[in-house]
């Protein structure tokens, strides 16, 4: 049975308000908000696009046999560069046309979340200019062939977004898709 089989619209919709509900309480009230906190009282919620179930789609793995081989030297907003190692590339149709994402960790332990930075055609419009980020747990250990679901409904601003203290990784070039993305955070400056 695979994920689209078990997938139920209406429990996703609701599981995904009930998240960013939970998230704007953070941004408002909790001491590590990137909200500066002169900024907090006025804060009344993040902005998104209405969750759309077209923009979950299922992903074909290749996984880097060695990542340590072709690290990225990733720009930051500010700051020095980070280092990120290749784990999988997820290969997926959205908008009628074949894209490719690279997932990173910073790490080859397979502890930290698959980190996918990407920059879309509604960046720097609709979206956060420097790209949004998408971090999803594999289950069990990624091969070749697996198929993974990549949801960009949960694709979010990264902190520097909302205070210039943070200092974040930009998508790297190969993490440019060349369609839109309405879904996941909006930016409104």
């Amino acid at each position: 049975m695979t994920d689209a089989d078990q997938f139920d619209a209406d429990d996703w919709a609701t599981q995904l308000r009930s998240n960013r509900t939970q998230k704007d309480e953070f941004f408002a009230d909790h001491p590590q908000s990137p909200i500066p906190p002169e900024e907090r009282d006025e804060f009344d919620g993040l902005s998104y696009f209405d969750p759309n179930p077209e923009y979950r789609v299922e992903a074909h793995v290749t996984v880097h046999d060695d990542p340590e081989a072709d690290p990225v030297e990733m720009e930051t907003s500010a700051g020095p560069n980070v280092r990120y190692l290749r784990i999988a590339t997820f290969e997926f149709e959205v908008g009628g046309t074949e894209q490719t994402l690279t997932a990173y960790q910073q790490a080859v332990d397979g502890d930290e979340p698959l980190f996918v930075p990407f920059r879309d055609k509604t960046t720097g419009q609709q979206t956060y200019p420097d790209g949004r980020y998408m971090e999803f747990e594999a289950d069990r250990a990624l091969v070749d062939g697996d198929t993974f679901v990549l949801d960009f409904n949960l694709a979010y601003n990264p902190f520097c977004a909302y205070s210039e203290t943070f200092a974040c990784p930009l998508p790297p070039e190969e993490n440019w898709l060349d369609v839109v993305i309405p879904a996941g955070e909006r930016y409104e400056n």
